[in-house]
């Protein structure tokens, strides 16, 4: 008995582990070029997220577009304590492109979410 217990715990830490791992979302630092300038392109798993963040300054907007192989769940968003504002949220899309005011000098995270059952071709560029 004790020894099915010792297996049915590891087991379950295992799985736990593992689920925890997947549902993890990739975070990306925004690293500026000297110009002014974020580039991203990368694939995005199935039923994985994708967050690129960055600290902005109220004295410079972002121009932003992206553009995916599929539709994507996305959402500019910044936190405030516990409250998130969502500057902008597309449910369902391949392309989407503006120009984000920076409202309270925070980190500012560009999201992604692919619901589909395949991989997905994501482009993003900032600048500012």
């Amino acid at each position: 008995m004790k020894r099915r217990s010792i297996a049915l715990t590891a087991g379950l830490a295992l799985g736990l582990a593992l689920l925890g791992a997947q549902a993890r979302a990739e975070l990306i630092e925004i690293q500026w070029t000297e110009a002014g300038r974020f580039e991203h392109a990368k694939p995005l798993a199935a039923g994985k997220f994708v967050e690129i963040c960055g600290k902005l300054d109220k004295a410079k907007p972002v121009s932003w577009q992206f553009s995916a192989e599929r539709a994507l769940n996305f959402n500019i968003h910044f936190h405030e304590g516990e409250k998130v504002t969502y500057p902008a949220k597309v449910e369902g899309a391949t392309a989407a492109s503006g120009l984000l005011k920076i409202v309270s000098e925070q980190d500012y995270c560009w999201m992604w979410s692919n619901k589909s059952g395949q991989v997905v071709e994501l482009k993003l560029s900032l600048i500012r």
